[in-house]
């Protein structure tokens, strides 16, 4: 008999000390590992035919302004470039899936989707000190004038490739920012250490390191 495979998540050993970090940054800092989501990397031009079906699909119009997002059902749908985007759904939604957005594109040249749900992991990180850690590992300026909510970046994030998007402040509670990172599942384990050892510069009792960073 063959034993069965149970699903695991590329952050479940760090999940316990990445939410301590907001009792031990006094609410100041928040880091949520967020659960898998559907993504599609779907390609069209976006002139072409297929982008009215595509658009009705997601109920809004695909973005087309150079990193940018826009909400899209329950997920997001987030440009990459100028004939490609990431098109995520929390909830798994068919219609936006693997298959739906294939069928829109199959008839135009250069058209395809892709599902790729187990390339990246999401993590949301909120407070009043989500921008100022993320700056001690990105090069990009994310001040909210520079990097306000409905933005998006391709870059570097402690070493690791990732997408940052920025939501709407509205959503934290202490008024802070809130911002998605999502990372290759492959480095996700090595953005979670970076994370927790940046956070240091934060906490009440810095001496006090998390257990994940102990062992």
């Amino acid at each position: 008999m063959t034993a069965e495979l149970a699903t695991t998540h590329p952050l479940d050993a760090y999940a316990t000390a990445l939410t301590g970090l907001a009792r031990d940054t006094g609410g100041g800092l928040s880091v949520e590992v967020q659960p898998t989501v559907q993504s599609v990397t779907l390609r069209l031009d976006p002139a072409g035919p297929a982008r009215a079906g595509v658009d009705a699909a997601l109920g809004t119009a695909l973005p087309t302004g150079a990193n940018t997002w826009v909400a899209a059902g329950d997920g997001e749908a987030i440009w990459l470039g100028p004939d490609e985007w990431l098109v995520t759904s929390h909830s798994g939604d068919a219609a936006v899936g693997e298959a739906a957005l294939r069928a829109l594109v199959a008839g135009e040249a250069g058209g395809a989707a892709v599902d790729t749900s187990a390339q990246r992991v999401v993590l949301r990180i909120g407070g009043r000190l989500a921008r100022e850690l993320l700056s001690f590992g990105c090069s990009l300026d994310l001040h909210p004038r520079s990097f306000p909510a409905g933005r998006s970046a391709q870059t570097l994030l402690g070493g690791a490739g990732v997408i940052l998007l920025a939501r709407d402040a509205a959503a934290d509670a202490d008024g802070g920012a809130v911002l998605d990172v999502h990372v290759r599942s492959s480095f996700a384990g090595h953005l979670a250490d970076w994370l927790l050892d940046a956070a240091q510069e934060f906490r009440d009792d810095p001496a006090a390191a998390s257990p994940a960073l102990a062992g």
